[in-house]
């Protein structure tokens, strides 16, 4: 399997549980907050917001374009820290550790 098609899997993956988790919007933020400049727009979105509306959206568009993937980041220390006392988050820090090790 391609490195593409792991990471299409896996941002289906975590889609998936962030609904059951009940972290899923059906509304985007507004504008503004998504204009952030601050990593993982900490000065306007919610962690889970900006996995959302920044992160799996940028990525699905990357991947539908075919475009280069984007390589060397990882997400996952962050979302580790935000989330660590929230142990039925677990799924989903194991969805972006993975996703971390497809783009490294």
């Amino acid at each position: 399997m391609t490195a593409a098609a792991k990471l299409s899997s896996l941002l289906v993956q975590l889609k998936q549980q962030m609904q059951e988790a009940k972290l899923w919007e059906t509304l985007p933020p507004s504008d503004q907050a998504l204009a952030s400049v601050e990593p993982f727009a900490i000065d306007t979105l919610q962690p889970e917001q900006w996995l959302q509306w920044v992160f799996i959206q940028k990525l699905s568009e990357m991947l539908k374009a075919n475009q280069p993937l984007p390589k060397g980041f990882s997400i996952s220390p962050y979302f580790d820290e935000v989330w660590k006392l929230e142990p039925a988050l677990n799924d989903i820090l194991k969805t972006l550790n993975l996703i971390d090790e497809v783009c490294a």
